[in-house]
C-alpha cells in the first residue's frame, strides 16, 4: 500500500502504491489511518492528495507548525511537485504550459475551458522513449482535481491507462508522483522516487531518460 521514504522531526514522506485511495472506501480504511497506524504516528496532517490511481511521493506534517508552515509552501509555490506521466500519442506541443479554467464533464471527468478566470497551471517537458512511447515531466501549479490527467489530454496526449480521459488500455494509470522540493524552518529538502510499479516504467528507455533527467526542480 505504501512505503515510508524518509521521517523527520516535522513530517514524513511516503510512497503510495498505484489504486490507494485517499478516502475511507466501502472496502477499504482512509490512506491517513492506515499510515498512521503503521508508523506509530499519534497524530498526522496530509499536505496535499494523490488520486487513487497515481503512485508516488505523500507527504505528511508531524505537528499542526509544521502542517501550516507546508500549507503555506504550497499555497505560495515554495513547496514544489513534479510527475512523470507515460503516452503512446504525439503530444500537440512537446514542452509548454498548459493553462485554463476547468469544469466539470460527464462520468465525474473534467475538461479544460477556453476561459481563464481561475485556471489551472501546468508546465510540461516531453521526451522521447521509443516508438509511440513519450515520457512527460509536469510541474502543477495549482492543485485541482485531475489538473494533470486533464493536461495531457489537451495536448493531445492522454495517459497511458487513464481510461476516463480516452488513454490506452494498460497494466495501470502511467502517472507517478516522482519529486518533491521544499524549504522548512530553515531547512531545504528534495525527494526524489523512481517509479516502481508498471512495465512501461520499467523498461531500459524509461530507466534511461529517468537517469539523463537530472534534478526535475532545476529543468521546471
Amino acid at each position: 500500500m505504501f512505503s515510508l521514504l524518509a521521517r523527520t522531526a516535522h513530517f514524513i514522506v511516503i510512497d503510495k502504491a498505484p489504486g490507494v485511495g485517499f478516502h475511507r472506501e466501502d472496502d477499504a480504511p482512509a490512506l491517513i489511518d492506515v499510515v498512521r497506524e503503521a508508523l506509530a504516528e499519534p497524530a498526522l496532517w496530509p499536505v496535499h492528495r494523490l488520486d487513487k490511481p497515481t503512485s508516488g511521493l505523500m507527504l505528511f506534517a508531524r505537528s499542526e507548525a509544521a502542517a501550516r508552515a507546508l500549507s503555506d509552501a504550497l499555497a505560495g509555490h515554495r513547496l514544489r511537485k513534479f510527475y512523470l506521466a507515460l503516452s503512446d500519442r504525439a503530444p500537440a506541443k512537446k514542452q509548454g504550459w498548459v493553462k485554463g479554467d476547468m469544469v466539470k464533464a460527464r462520468g465525474g471527468a473534467w475538461r479544460l475551458a477556453h476561459s481563464a478566470d481561475k485556471p489551472a497551471v501546468t508546465r510540461f517537458l516531453s521526451f522521447s522513449l521509443a516508438p509511440r512511447r513519450r515520457l512527460f515531466l509536469l510541474a502543477p501549479f495549482t492543485g485541482r482535481t485531475h489538473q494533470l490527467r486533464v493536461a495531457m489530454k489537451s495536448v493531445s496526449a492522454p495517459i497511458l491507462g487513464d481510461a476516463l480521459y480516452g488513454g490506452t488500455a494498460a497494466d495501470r494509470v502511467y502517472l507517478h508522483a516522482y519529486a518533491l522540493s521544499f524549504d522548512l524552518f530553515g531547512e531545504a529538502y528534495r525527494y526524489v522516487c523512481p517509479p516502481s510499479v508498471g512495465a512501461e516504467f520499467l523498461t531500459p528507455e524509461c530507466a534511461a531518460s529517468l537517469a539523463e533527467l537530472g534534478q526535475p526542480w532545476a529543468l521546471l
